[in-house]
């Protein structure tokens, strides 16, 4: 297996920063894909037992200058690697005002994903700085563990409110309460609400937009059975919900939340420059 790229681009070297920053902040391990055309962020824990799920992918072009790789075999060209997202993150934080960033595959004292970021000099001398990342290579046939999931047959979809009000909301509803009720239907209405033994605080959002779904997107939900009025709701650890929310460093268009009544809040944040599925379950009361 060889990897190796490059980025020269400034605004690429930053906005990739701001990408795994982002990852850094939504799971402490997680699976780095590698593939000619693109590079996935996954994490795949199991929902069933309340953990939260993620899938990120971007186009490797729309950050690299060069990208070379080759995967396992002819047949399987790919690389997936196990690594923590943090120690990506604390490397290229150093590569802010970079000339440029090399990323290759390296076998050390174990296998590293070896970050070289030459920085601007005042002299002739230029200045290098290198970071290695440790990484676990994941065997092929542990790979069918980390395929995208499917789109949930969702009962609701809307557009979140914009993201700064409410991550306002939800960090002092975390205050009050370990678990927030997340409810909206299909006229645009969304609430969010926490409980305590003393009271019961909700927020009301109006007229959020609708997204447009193909029938294949909806992959066969029955929404036309479904008053407009029907409320759908999910109950969720809030702690998972605001960690969602304040990991958006990308600065995302839109963020749109579809819910699967009692069962699983899965949303899509909608960037130029990549995907990003983020998928959490319901706590029972």
């Amino acid at each position: 297996m060889r990897f190796r790229a490059k980025i020269v681009d400034i605004a690429c070297i930053q906005h990739f920063t701001r990408v795994v920053s982002t990852i850094s902040k939504l799971c402490k391990t997680c699976t780095f894909r590698l593939t000619p055309g693109k590079i996935y962020f996954i994490l795949s824990e199991q929902v069933a037992n309340g953990g939260v799920s993620m899938w990120c992918e971007l186009p490797q072009a729309n950050f690299f200058d060069q990208f070379q790789m080759e995967g396992v075999s002819a047949e399987d060209n790919e690389i997936y690697l196990e690594l923590v997202p943090d120690n990506m993150s604390r490397a290229l934080k150093s590569a802010q005002a970079a000339k440029l960033v090399k990323i290759k595959l390296t076998k050390k004292h174990a296998a590293c994903l070896t970050f070289d970021i030459e920085l601007p000099s005042l002299t002739n001398q230029s200045r290098t700085v290198v970071h290695d990342v440790p990484v676990n290579v994941i065997a092929r046939r542990l790979w069918g563990e980390y395929q995208e999931p499917a789109m949930p047959q969702f009962d609701v979809s809307v557009y979140l409110p914009a993201l700064k009000t409410i991550k306002t909301v939800v960090e002092k509803m975390k205050n009050l309460s370990n678990f927030l009720v997340l409810s909206a239907n299909r006229n645009g209405d969304m609430t969010l609400k926490v409980e305590t033994d003393l009271a019961e605080v909700t927020t009301l959002f109006r007229e959020l937009e609708i997204p447009s779904w193909s029938r294949e997107e909806e992959s066969g939900v029955s929404q036309s059975d479904r008053d407009t009025d029907e409320m759908a709701e999910a109950r969720v650890d809030i702690r998972k919900f605001s960690q969602f929310l304040a990991g958006q460093q990308v600065n995302p268009d839109r963020i749109i939340c579809n819910i699967v009544d009692g069962n699983i809040l899965h949303f899509f944040v909608l960037h130029e420059d990549l995907s990003l599925q983020y998928f959490i379950p319901t706590v029972a009361i």
